[in-house]
């Protein structure tokens, strides 16, 4: 008993809630003025590198979309231009995800001279070892653009909902980098609730959330909307949706996504949809970014929106997540539409409160109104409070359902043979 008092107050120095207080430091610019670039991280030999693939360059017009990338060494602070985008024209809206040593640039669209705007379905594979670029993997079944980009288990790729050449659509398509093979995964509802292009998400866990985006066939406006969807570890195709109350304070669009621990955040974007010549879509004119940081706690479904961020940017496709909570935005565009070659380093160590533990022997899956918990194997489980107090017990189950309405909000224990998990209801 000794024992077990003791992990209770081990636990209870962990809040759930933590106030985020970030700091943005500007590092290299960047060789050339790009906004719409598709970015991420890599780790070569150890080092780490920040990765920018096409975009569009100060004109904002059609010609100005371009294939050149570039590489940015963080220990040196420095940015190199590496081989252009292998593709016929420049492209936007596409994605850019590194997975098990290669990164992968999904989708995106290019702008014909007549105005037509075509959308990519080629998969390009850059290998960071080599600084160069491997044959094409399968195309993507569904050409899309400024979709939701997200990266399952070191192994699948997610591409959910976007925009194809006319329509935005509802589709989940899911590549497999190890087999070059594409899988369909439950569509979105085909509503302007689910539906989006300009939206960013990420997945934590075995749940995928994503904020924000356009919808809409012809006014395009832009959502406050926090969509969550669960993979079903045993089939990854199997997803279930769910709409999750509306985040506070201005829409989301193309604003850069990433996570720590339970939190997902949202940096930067804009609040009014626009062109990719930063006009808005409504005909009010030029959409100025907003500086804020959005952040959602996944246990306890609270919101943070924090508006008085020292830079605003938006026109971002892509975050370069590094160790010890550091991540990097690049490009994009400033105030009044300016195509920026800025980089900054975002540090905050307080988002990493309630680190999730992948190698836990339970799965816990978090929804508005209850948790899920599998045990993986028939077991006793017992429910405590973070004062002991014995809340609720399991014998010989391995799903277990806690309803958010009969239970008081805070952090819980849930022990289950040699293991003890938090809980947050």
């Amino acid at each position: 008993m000794l024992r077990f008092v003791n992990l209770i107050l081990c636990f209870a120095s962990f809040s759930t809630f933590a106030q985020f207080n970030w700091t943005w430091t500007e590092l290299d610019t960047m060789p050339f003025r790009t906004a719409n670039n598709a970015v991420c991280e890599a780790v070569v030999n150890g080092e780490e590198f920040v990765y920018s693939f096409g975009g569009i360059d100060v004109t904002k017009q059609y010609s100005g979309i371009h294939q050149r990338s570039f590489k940015y060494a963080v220990s040196t602070n420095t940015w190199s231009e590496i081989a252009p985008l292998p593709d016929t024209l420049g492209k936007i809206a596409k994605g850019a995800s590194f997975v098990n040593g290669k990164i992968y640039i999904l989708g995106g669209y290019h702008v014909l001279s007549n105005g037509n705007e075509v959308s990519s379905d080629r998969v390009h594979i850059y290998n960071p070892t080599t600084d160069s670029y491997e044959t094409d993997g399968a195309p993507i079944p569904i050409p899309i653009d400024d979709h939701v980009q997200a990266v399952y288990k070191d192994s699948l790729i997610f591409v959910v909902t976007g925009w194809s050449n006319t329509a935005n659509r509802p589709e989940v398509q899911i590549y497999d980098i190890y087999f070059d093979q594409w899988q369909v995964g439950t569509s979105v509802p085909n509503d302007n609730f689910f539906k989006a292009f300009g939206a960013s998400g990420t997945i934590i866990g075995d749940t995928l959330y994503y904020h924000g985006g356009v919808s809409g066939s012809f006014s395009f406006v832009a959502r406050t909307y926090v969509r969550k969807g669960f993979i079903n570890p045993i089939d990854p195709t199997d997803i279930t949706w769910e709409q999750i109350n509306d985040a506070p304070g201005d829409a989301g669009y193309r604003s850069a996504c990433s996570s720590a621990g339970n939190t997902v955040f949202w940096v930067g974007g804009a609040p009014t949809a626009y062109n990719y010549d930063g006009i808005a879509y409504d005909g009010s004119g030029g959409v100025n970014p907003s500086a804020r940081i959005l952040h959602f706690n996944l246990y306890d479904y609270q919101y943070s929106d924090e508006v008085s961020e020292p830079y605003g940017v938006m026109d971002l496709r892509g975050i370069a997540k590094l160790s010890n909570n550091r991540w990097i935005i690049c490009g994009g565009m400033d105030t009044n539409q300016v195509v920026s070659n800025r980089t900054f380093l975002l540090e905050n160590p307080s988002v990493s409160v309630g680190e999730l533990n992948p190698n836990d022997p339970l799965t816990i899956s978090y929804f508005s109104d209850r948790v899920l918990i599998d045990l993986h194997q028939n077991s006793s489980a017992q429910l405590y409070s973070i004062e002991g107090a014995l809340i609720e017990a399991w014998s010989d189950q391995q799903h277990l359902q806690i309803h958010r309405s009969k239970m008081n909000a805070g952090m819980y224990l849930l022990v289950a043979g040699n293991t003890v998990t938090r809980i947050f209801l």
